[in-house]
């Protein structure tokens, strides 16, 4: 079964484990050590990461090492950025209206 980069981002520990493995590759041990879960679970999501693209693992040694794959979360920031707009401008408008229930209660005082 191929996973796509949505199946990826979905976990917050495999959100973890990606703004990690943007700074630096790591051994997945060294991964495995950042968390409070299991080993053999640690491992489940760096396969589904790397199932997704979104991570390379070379081993070296007797080490395996995790390696980021940056273009692969393109199709994500793709589709997070075209509601970008629409998430704003409705932020904003419910600033607006809570800025006008705040001037309300202050003037009714």
């Amino acid at each position: 079964m191929r996973r796509d980069v949505f199946q990826a981002i979905a976990d917050p520990i495999r959100r973890n484990i990606i703004s990690i493995l943007a700074n630096q590759t790591l051994s997945v041990n060294a991964i495995a050590e950042k968390f409070d879960v299991s080993r053999p679970a640690i491992s489940k999501h760096l396969k589904i990461l790397e199932e997704c693209g979104i991570i390379s693992i070379s081993k070296k040694g007797r080490e395996r090492y995790c390696l980021i794959q940056p273009q692969n979360l393109i199709p994500a920031f793709l589709w997070i950025e075209q509601y970008k707009n629409l998430w704003e401008d409705r932020l904003d408008s419910f600033e607006d209206y809570l800025y006008k229930l705040q001037s309300n209660t202050k003037n009714n005082e």
